[in-house]
């Protein structure tokens, strides 16, 4: 079972505000990898974060073809993060985009909700420490 803790909520919430932006690694099909600071994650949930991709390139392309990602946080002044092994899902449009556009705007992430991008829900299935050990899962034994 997830549940982000709160200490974990309120760092990744305020990653941008702090300095500490998250890292968001993909992989193609082929196993081809690619990493990009992310500005704009939010907690949606217990077990979920959200972030807007304006790029609509390399990152997406990799998420619709491998949904494996990993979500890397780490403030460094508090020498705290986590790793979150996840499963992302990429909306273009309809309910989940629409929710997720408003509470990333009315959480001051973003600044222009009418701008046509993306969002990509990532359903996190691990939270390990920063060197590996495991802390939660969603399905004890699951291997990555």
């Amino acid at each position: 079972m997830i549940k982000l803790t709160n200490e974990m909520r309120d760092l990744v919430n305020n990653a941008r505000e702090s300095g500490n932006p998250s890292i968001v690694t993909t992989a193609s099909h082929d196993g081809i990898p690619n990493s990009g600071y992310i500005g704009t994650v939010l907690t949606l949930d217990e077990g979920s974060f959200v972030y807007r991709d304006r790029s609509g390139r390399t990152p997406l392309e990799h998420i619709e073809e491998n949904p494996k990602v990993v979500l890397l946080f780490r403030h460094s002044e508090q020498e705290l993060g986590w790793k979150f092994r996840c499963t992302a899902c990429v909306h273009r449009e309809g309910p989940i985009y629409e929710d997720s556009i408003k509470r990333l705007f009315e959480s001051g992430l973003i600044t222009d909700p009418e701008a046509k991008t993306a969002v990509v829900v990532l359903q996190v299935n691990q939270v390990l420490t920063l060197f590996g050990e495991v802390l939660q899962e969603r399905e004890p034994g699951h291997s990555w």
